[in-house]
């Protein structure tokens, strides 16, 4: 930009910085350039979808607990590891796409592209409909297992069931997600997650201030909030102008090689996710044998954790972006680079988060509970388990780096070994 006076210039010079890091929000090239400005573009976006797909679940916590009673809240909350597990499913499935769409971009393999495309839709829509059809039929049983209170079953199998229903609409959302994460743009998902939660947040206060309908119409309008936040992103797709439009024609780019590529990566993925939930659920149900004081402790608590987390993830799908398109370009020595800047941003992030947010925690727990004796106990697992993630960091970018070179089943042998098996013998006496 040539100079035009000192101020003019300074000026220009400013809002044509802030209008270029804007634009990485939209598009972005990971094959040349800066990446640390890249990345913290990509993965702040990234955070922010994930918290809002999580705060699903908190506004119900919190309605049902402020407008309801304890033992709809517990009921809701007992739920959140078991939904937990199945979207970490979804999101290990979809980074899997992610990676062979990544690596088609970077060869410079457009129809690839589009044919991993079209194929990620039929492989969401696919898992979604057997999960949903799984679930439904495995409610009861899913209840029983996680040993919750006589007085809180009834809220628990009935929010369940209203989320596996809308299990096509969540997969579909977070392969949707990941095709928009192949090209560096985490902002689409962002605003459809903020159109959708605000619908949810309307609708459970609706359903128990207006309708007076009790865990079953907030679980309704968590649903329908997940079908619109999947068909927000399908009508944003359509419209596209570019290899990102989805239309008939994408869909009819079954491709049973890359279908088979992604669910190696993804499949892995989905694992290693999947295990950190099933150590939650094993550690939820010896939870529950405590009283619906202390399952409500939890979820409060496990619901703050978690939006802690989702900034740990964002930069690990990062990682895995940039290294997946950077080695499809064949440039290693970018790929290295990739991991070390994104890992200096994910420890300071991530420890920062950490202490502030483990420091305002008592008035956070105030937003889910009147109880002091709720908040005492959920402070207990706050300490225990938020203010040392930023060891998860380190195992974050490690494990999403190495899926971006396609090696996926290593960080999941490790996360089933060292993680879940460790949290398995810790709580057998119990």
């Amino acid at each position: 930009m040539n100079a035009m006076g000192s101020d003019t210039g300074s000026q220009s010079g400013f809002l044509g910085k802030l209008r270029a890091f804007a634009e990485k929000f939209h598009s972005m090239d990971m094959l040349h350039g800066t990446i640390w400005d890249k990345a913290l573009a990509f993965a702040v976006p990234l955070a922010l979808t994930s918290i809002l797909q999580q705060l699903y679940n908190a506004e119900d916590v919190l309605v049902l607990g402020h407008f309801v009673g304890p033992e709809a809240m517990a009921g809701v909350g007992n739920n959140i590891p078991v939904l937990a597990l199945i979207v970490n499913l979804f999101i290990g499935l979809s980074l899997g796409a992610n990676v062979v769409m990544a690596r088609c971009l970077g060869k410079g393999d457009p129809e690839g592209f589009r044919r991993a495309m079209g194929t990620g839709v039929w492989l969401a829509i696919a898992s979604g409909v057997l999960v949903m059809a799984c679930g439904l039929c495995l409610t009861g049983a899913i209840t029983r297992s996680m040993d919750v209170p006589p007085e809180a079953v009834e809220s628990a199998e009935a929010y369940l069931s209203w989320c596996f229903c809308a299990m096509p609409f969540i997969s579909l959302f977070n392969f949707e997600s990941a095709f928009f994460r192949s090209v560096g743009n985490t902002a689409e998902p962002l605003a459809a997650l903020a159109v959708a939660t605000a619908f949810n947040i309307a609708g459970n206060l609706a359903a128990v201030m207006v309708f007076d309908a009790g865990v079953g119409g907030v679980a309704a309008s968590t649903a329908a909030s997940y079908a619109l936040s999947a068909v927000w992103l399908w009508w944003r797709l359509a419209r596209r102008h570019d290899s990102l439009r989805l239309d008939l024609k994408a869909l009819s780019c079954f491709d049973g090689r890359k279908a088979w590529a992604s669910f190696a990566i993804g499949m892995p993925a989905g694992v290693q996710g999947m295990v950190f939930a099933a150590s939650n659920l094993v550690i939820q149900a010896a939870i529950n044998s405590l009283g619906a004081e202390t399952m409500a402790a939890s979820a409060a608590a496990f619901t703050i954790e978690n939006n802690v987390y989702c900034f740990v993830n964002a930069f690990g799908m990062a990682a895995t972006t940039f290294i997946g398109q950077n080695y499809g370009a064949g440039n290693l020595e970018r790929c290295r680079r990739v991991a070390r800047v994104i890992m200096a941003w994910d420890l300071g992030v991530c420890c920062a988060l950490s202490f502030s947010v483990g420091a305002i925690s008592p008035w956070l727990l105030g937003f889910f509970t009147d109880s002091q004796e709720v908040v005492d106990i959920a402070m207990l697992r706050i300490a225990f388990v938020l203010l040392p993630q930023g060891i998860n960091a380190i195992t974050e970018v490690l494990s999403d780096s190495m899926r971006g070179y396609g090696y996926s089943l290593p960080p999941a042998l490790t996360a089933l070994i060292c993680i879940c098996g460790e949290r398995l013998l810790w709580v057998w006496p119990a």
